[in-house]
């Protein structure tokens, strides 16, 4: 190698990102000595055999090779950075390393560094450079311990290897032996599989490629003897060829008159914003698609999704509860014999008896032998609180009304087997709760508060035996028993910066595990139309017979997207400054906020009129009501949970106190002074000012918080400004709540507009409790476009790069009135 040639190696990939996700080190590489005549090392532990590639084949074949009479060709890459290429004196098709002979395409071990696993590659190229060295080009392929899924590589089979479109040059002798992988066919059958492992040492089905993405491939012989690649790209899609027993091992759209709808299980699901925003993205493409059920630990929060979808069967219960209930109810349908059996089309649960029963006001409940009516539901737990976990009955008495219905288990119902038996059909044909095969898109956000920034107790050796990151554990494993076509998980970005990352690891390492293609992506709400900054961590699944949806590409202008890891910065969809698409100008907080009504500390109400119309785009899309709600035209349209967390007397106080301009807080009061290093401190020449309670004006804990350096205690917002993030308590102790121009904290509404909230959507429970249901839930504006996204993939569309949005998105939610 001629000195101060810049080797293009995947060393080099590594060098330049040393944190990137889809690479990894290169084998260091051994010089080959040539002589002026044959292509042979000194030694003769590397040559190549036969005559070369006949120079116009090779020309035609590998024209990058023979452009420039120099070693090498200077390029700029589609990241703007020069690229060195060798240039060929020749090429050849088989050679001998150390006595064992290679074939082009051929896959084989190349040298590590030591200490390290040998890396896996297919020979694509051999050639003698210009300067006589010995080089072949190697496609590469990635063990799950080199991928994003890391330390996490034990859930992935070690005989499964990952297809990747990367090649470079390394010289000849850094191949140490031959090896034999074969492609299977997406969810090989397991006897299939071990039977052809027999015969190979590794096995590959998906492509790994930048920035975190596992596609299916769907292709035999990615590299055919030709030398030309027949990989399935993302932006192909083209259907697969390899002969399977699964007829199906391609990717495919849901035809329309097949199903006339999609349905949705909402786990975690909150108040259901994302499902909702989910919703009405497809039904924007032309998708219908329906929660059909939901589940979620807080009463309040599913209250609210119920008064707000009438179409969803919504438990109010723990996500493991809601697992084991799963199981048992596909084994008391087994039971019957009903798996399989014909189903109700209309999907949504009725009530098959009436409540109207003749009932015996003078009997005592509490004496006497009981007779089974009816059984009225089913859940898995322990509803009695007698510390037994297991399946139990809410059981109607005979003579009694429903005040009276009581929660029984199934082994204290051995009599009554009729009853279980009706009850199973009705609710198996109703699908009352769904079984493997029933549910074709599950989203959640599982809750990790084990990685919070505000638990002080996290556990970063390792996140994933800490309970409280658990949910996480149960969500993938819902997936795996019902087996959805597609899958969508949201997290905080925490997910891939507590613990270097290594719960996000998981999350991708699960799903790939269990044969779903994926992908991730970390959006900013403000991306999308709403005066927002929030980042979220979104990760995409699909099964091997459908398409890999994309991320919507951003619309809106947005400032202060947040940090994320370097390793995970090109999961920001937009990060690549494109310039090929226009973005709106940023949505401020006046934008979604000026036109409602002014309310006081202790004046708002649940339901009041609009002061007056829309003044912005924004706040007249918002505005728009469902089409149930718009039947009478003549009914005036009301605005709902406009009303403020009502402060105490002293918070009161000092919110009165704070100056009504923009970016003013708790440094504007008196007594107050900033000394070194911009903190705060208590200006000992000013009397200190104490509140009609005796309580000072400047409490202490806003002078100590974040040690004196924080501006957000008592921060008053400016209408031009983008929230940070709408969080879920409203006390304005530590962060930035009051409103520009009048003395309280942002309402309800006003946080659900920052959140895209649909002014129609209402809420439920205590005014704490709907604050917390906005700060938990998912931008309406990101998951109607991850909705459109999803569509998008159930027709066809299949690409390697975000798509783009209808125009003027979110304001063509217009259209979506009819919802």
């Amino acid at each position: 190698m001629a000195k101060g040639v810049k080797r293009n190696t995947k060393q080099e990939a590594i060098d330049s990102s040393t944190h990137s996700s889809d690479t990894k080190p290169s084998p260091p590489l051994k010089k080959c000595k040539t002589s002026p005549s044959v292509a042979v090392s000194a030694d003769e532990e590397a040559r190549f055999v036969g005559k070369p590639v006949p120079a116009e084949q090779a020309r035609v074949k590998w024209p990058h090779r023979y452009e420039s009479k120099n070693k090498v060709k200077v390029i700029s890459s589609s990241d703007d950075e020069e690229k060195e290429i060798f240039q060929a004196k020749c090429h050849y098709t088989k050679a001998t390393v150390d006595g064992i002979s290679f074939d082009l395409y051929d896959d084989a071990y190349v040298k590590a560094e030591e200490g390290k696993p040998d890396y896996i590659a297919r020979i694509v190229e051999m050639f003698e450079t210009v300067d006589k060295e010995l080089y072949f080009s190697a496609q590469w392929f990635f063990r799950a311990e080199d991928t994003v899924i890391k330390s996490q590589a034990h859930l992935i089979d070690k005989r499964r290897v990952f297809y990747s479109e990367m090649k470079d040059d390394n010289p000849l002798d850094s191949i140490v032996s031959k090896i034999k992988i074969v492609q299977l066919p997406p969810n090989v059958d397991l006897v299939e599989k071990e039977k052809a492992l027999k015969s190979y040492d590794y096995y590959y089905d998906m492509q790994y490629s930048k920035p975190v993405t596992f596609t299916t491939l769907h292709k035999e012989n990615l590299t055919t003897e030709s030398g030309e690649s027949s990989v399935v790209s993302d932006d192909a899609c083209s259907n697969g060829v390899v002969e399977s027993n699964n007829k199906n091992a391609k990717p495919t759209k849901i035809n329309d008159s097949e199903k006339s709808e999609m349905t949705l299980l909402d786990l975690y699901s909150g108040c259901g914003a994302m499902s909702t925003g989910l919703c009405y993205g497809t039904n924007m493409a032309g998708v219908k698609l329906v929660t059909k059920w939901a589940v979620d630990i807080n009463e309040h929060a599913c209250e609210s999704l119920k008064l707000n979808h009438a179409e969803t069967q919504v438990r109010n219960e723990a996500a493991d509860d809601f697992l084991s209930l799963l199981k048992e109810w596909e084994k008391l349908c087994k039971q019957f014999g009903l798996l399989g059996s014909k189903r109700d089309e209309d999907t949504n649960v009725k009530s098959e008896e009436s409540d109207s029963e003749e009932i015996d006001e003078s009997r005592d409940p509490y004496k006497g032998e009981f007779e089974v009516q009816r059984l009225t539901a089913v859940c898995y737990g322990d509803p009695n609180k007698a510390n037994k976990q297991k399946l139990h009955f809410k059981v109607r008495w005979k003579g009694f009304g429903p005040s009276y219905d009581t929660w029984e288990p199934i082994d204290g119902l051995s009599n009554c087997e009729e009853s279980i038996k009706d009850f199973v059909i009705k609710g198996y044909k109703s699908r009352m709760l769904p079984l493997p095969g029933d549910v074709d898109f599950i989203c959640g956000g599982p809750p990790c508060q084990g990685i919070s920034g505000h638990n002080r107790f996290r556990n970063y050796t390792d996140p994933l035996k800490d309970p409280k990151n658990h949910q996480l554990v149960v969500y993938m494993d819902i997936i795996d028993f019902l087996k959805p076509k597609f899958v969508l998980m949201e997290n905080v970005c925490d997910l891939v910066k507590f613990a270097d990352g290594i719960l996000g690891y998981h999350a991708v390492g699960r799903l790939v595990s269990m044969n779903y293609q994926t992908r991730m992506g970390i959006m900013a709400a403000g991306s999308y139309g709403v005066p927002q900054c929030r980042l979220r961590v979104f990760l995409w699944g699909a099964n091997t017979m459908m398409n890999l949806p994309q991320f919507p590409l951003p619309t809106h202008e947005v400032i202060g997207r947040g940090v994320v890891p370097v390793e995970f910065k090109d999961c920001i969809v937009g990060s690549d400054n494109d310039n090929s698409y226009k973005l709106e100008k940023s949505i401020r907080l006046g934008d979604a906020i000026s036109d409602l009504p002014e309310v006081t500390n202790n004046k708002g109400k649940d339901e009041m009129e609009y002061a007056g119309a829309p003044q912005t785009s924004f706040q007249k899309y918002i505005r728009l009501r469902k089409q149930a709600l718009g039947k009478d035209s003549s009914k005036r349209m009301m605005l709902y949970d406009h009303r403020p967390l009502e402060l105490n007397e002293d918070d009161y106080a000092r919110v009165c106190h704070i100056p009504k301009i923009k970016g003013a807080n708790f440094r504007d009061l008196p007594g107050v002074r900033v000394g070194k290093g911009n903190k705060v401190e208590l200006d000992p020449d000013v009397e200190r000012v104490l509140l009609p309670s005796g309580k000072p004006l400047v409490p202490n804990y806003a002078i100590t918080f974040v040690r004196g350096t924080s501006k957000k205690p008592f921060g008053r917002l400016g209408m031009d400004d983008i929230v940070t993030t709408v969080v879920g308590r409203a006390e304005p102790h530590n962060q930035a709540l009051l409103h520009p121009n009048q003395d309280r904290v942002l309402t309800i509404r006003e946080n659900a507009r920052l959140q895209g909230f649909p002014d129609h959507y209402k809420l439920c429970g205590p005014v704490k409790a709907r604050y917390m249901q906005i700060g938990n839930a998912v931008s309406f504006s990101v998951s109607t476009g991850l909705g459109y996204s999803l569509a998008k993939a159930i027709q066809g569309v299949c690409t390697s790069k975000p798509i783009k949005l209808p125009h003027k998105f979110p304001d063509c939610l217009g259209q979506l009135s009819s919802l």
